[in-house]
């Protein structure tokens, strides 16, 4: 699935009121960590991340790989938060996020 930057920036939207549903600690992206993932965005769609650590690469690093692993959508990272998104099947229709068409 390949999304529009209004698309990308609707979704940004959403996820600014958020809280960080996974935190991804000292030990990095483990595969804990993945599953977590996995879990939070079949029951959410639209997840913000937190990750503990300075190295600004090992952070770009694990946003590309977590969208890599997960088949999630990149939509937002900025400082220690990572915003992810993902269509469930599983999530029921009235907190389903709804994407404007273009």
């Amino acid at each position: 699935m390949k999304l529009s930057t209004k698309q990308i920036a609707h979704l940004r939207g959403l996820a600014h009121s958020l809280n960080p549903v996974v935190m991804i600690g000292n030990n990095g992206l483990t595969e804990n960590v993945v599953k977590e993932i996995e879990l939070n965005l079949n029951v959410h769609e639209l997840i913000k991340v937190q990750v503990a650590g300075d190295n600004r690469v090992a952070r770009k690093a694990m946003f590309e790989e977590i969208c890599k692993l997960t088949n999630a959508i990149a939509v937002h990272h900025i400082g220690k938060q990572l915003v992810f998104y993902r269509a469930s099947s599983t999530v029921k229709e009235s907190a389903k996020v709804i994407i404007p068409k273009l």
